[in-house]
């Protein structure tokens, strides 16, 4: 072989060997902030949009979401697999910094949990003035015909699901009435997969609204009560405690979570899917206390 062809051949193999190598490093001299997140925030696609205007400003710094129920979320963090978390279930953040896994919680935004199902109603929940008037109707309907009054649960220890469970124990005892019921079905699965199981059953459901709505031209299920004080869902974002748990990087962190809440991205949060569904899917806080429950 001509001599020229084998250094063009060498340096060509020298050349995708490197290409190879940064493909596999992925990432290049840019710093990983790895967020651990809700499945509710990632079906409705708010993250993308937060995530693509946090790294316009800081190119530097590859942030990876992961997305899960907030009791994943908040195990991700005490194992030190996350730098940080952005959830909605504040008891569980508050332990979370109590047990000294996080260091603060920053609301930065809400919605509310919708209680949804069928358009036929077979449990009559279309009058509910509360959460708990409405899992009252529908337990009650589903003790007197469960092959028609369904009620599909995440099952998943989310913030979604933990709401729920809340609202069963002010009405009844929950684990001799309800869990185990043939009416009631666990997906153990995100808020998307478990409002397409509800619309396949025709049952009720409890979901956030952003991903209700975002979801509303998939499924004909229909909100009836939108807005009780119980419903309240408020989203944190929550640092972790790096004297607590090791490997983590603070200081990307604190960047975004500066960002998040700086006037830019709170006014991306509150006009996110205004032009595509016709209202907001969040109430954006700028800075103001969280609404109380």
């Amino acid at each position: 072989m001509d001599r020229k062809y084998v250094a063009l051949a060498a340096i060509a193999a020298v050349i995708l060997l490197g290409i190879g190598f940064y493909a596999i490093s992925g990432n290049g001299d840019r710093e990983i902030l790895r967020i651990s997140t809700t499945t509710s925030l990632e079906d409705t696609g708010l993250l993308e949009d937060v995530e693509a205007a946090f790294e316009r400003k800081y190119p530097n710094i590859d942030v990876q979401i992961v997305s899960g129920g907030t009791g994943i979320a908040l195990e991700r963090g005490r194992r030190g697999d996350a730098d940080l978390l952005i959830v909605h279930d504040k008891k569980r953040e508050e332990e979370f910094i109590k047990d000294g896994y996080g260091v603060k919680r920053y609301p930065f935004a809400y919605n509310y949990f919708y209680i949804v199902g069928p358009a036929d109603d077979p449990a009559g929940i279309k009058d509910a003035k509360t959460g708990e008037d409405a899992f009252r109707k529908i337990l009650e309907g589903a003790e007197k015909n469960p092959e028609k009054v369904r009620f599909v649960s995440r099952g998943d220890n989310s913030g979604t699901n933990s709401r729920e469970i809340k609202i069963w124990k002010n009405v009844t005892d929950y684990n001799s009435t309800v869990n185990g019921s043939a009416w009631y079905i666990e997906t153990g699965s995100g808020m998307g997969d478990t409002l397409r199981v509800a619309n396949e059953k025709k049952a009720y459901t409890l979901t956030d609204s952003g991903t209700y709505l975002a979801y509303r031209n998939r499924t004909t299920l229909v909100a009836y009560l939108t807005e009780d004080k119980s419903l309240l869902n408020v989203y944190s974002a929550v640092t972790i405690n790096p004297a607590r748990v090791k490997g983590v990087n603070s200081d990307a962190a604190e960047k975004f979570v500066e960002f998040l809440m700086s006037e830019e991205c709170q006014n991306l949060i509150a006009g996110y899917g205004k032009a595509e569904y016709g209202q907001p899917l969040f109430t954006a806080l700028f800075g103001g206390e969280e609404p109380k429950s």
